[in-house]
């Protein structure tokens, strides 16, 4: 183990969990390609929240007949009505 090369990267990863609470702007997944952008959400290799709401994953099938898992947010309801 000289150097630490055995030890995983932990920058990679999901950040978040289904049902947590985010902010706008807060990273939900960074370089892992299994996850896409869905509703609010933008980028590519590392995935923002669009606005703040809570975190929902879901499951689609491409015309090839693949599953995609992304990542949505739902934006929380405005508290003055």
């Amino acid at each position: 183990m000289a150097g630490g090369f055995s030890t995983p990267k932990k920058d990679k990863m999901l950040k978040v969990s289904g049902g947590q609470l985010v902010k706008t702007g807060e990273i939900l997944a960074r370089g892992v390609s299994v996850y896409k952008a869905g509703a609010n959400v933008k980028g590519l290799g590392t995935l923002h929240a669009a606005c703040c709401g809570k975190v929902v994953f879901t499951h689609k099938k491409t015309p090839h007949g693949k599953m995609r898992t992304f990542i949505n947010v739902l934006p929380l309801e405005a508290k003055g009505k």
